[in-house]
């Protein structure tokens, strides 16, 4: 048994559900998503409430994954996703132009990294004129997705404390070479 899947989705206010044969379609004030179901996963619809279910045994690692992908979904269209990272070194910056974050982080050129058509950006400064990159989308993949790559352009480096990280992650800073003596 899963216990993620036997757990009832609240539909809230203003969202509506239809089940169309094996794709869900999820519509709410922000926008609309849509999910295809695999053969042995059904879903039904009513008072309010999804509720996600199996034929057989051996799909019940399908019946909590398509729960968490329905449930993002719901909360998605009704309330959005936010992902935040702070860029931290000195000349790093960020700067948005249309769908485009323009990325300086240390190398000899920027970086342009194109963002999807659901992901809005916006970026502000810190107290100490750091960058902090907001992404806000309606999927909660996709925004993970970008936020992943953009992190990635320059990860955490421990002895300089130079980096692209997400808005609260520890870093631990090593000491180097220069304490050991």
């Amino acid at each position: 048994m899963s216990k993620i899947g036997k757990k009832l989705i609240v539909i809230p206010e203003g969202v509506e559900v239809v089940v169309d044969g094996a794709v869900v379609r999820v519509k709410g004030p922000k926008w609309e998503l849509s999910e295809t179901l695999l053969d042995g996963v059904s879903v039904a619809v009513a008072d309010a409430t999804i509720a996600v279910s199996v034929d057989s045994e051996e799909k019940r690692n399908l019946w909590g994954l398509y729960r968490s992908l329905i449930a993002n979904m719901v909360v998605g269209v009704s309330e959005g996703y936010e992902k935040k990272l702070h860029v931290i070194g000195v000349g790093y910056g960020a700067q948005v132009q249309g769908q485009k974050l323009v990325l300086s982080l240390g190398y000899s050129h920027k970086i342009d990294f194109v963002l999807p058509d659901i992901i809005s950006a916006s970026v502000e400064q810190d107290s100490k004129g750091n960058a902090i990159i907001t992404l806000q989308s309606i999927d909660k993949q996709l925004i993970g997705q970008a936020a992943a790559k953009i992190r990635d352009l320059r990860r955490p480096e421990p002895y300089k404390g130079k980096w692209v990280r997400y808005f609260g992650e520890e870093v631990k800073l090593k000491p180097g070479k220069a304490a050991a003596k």
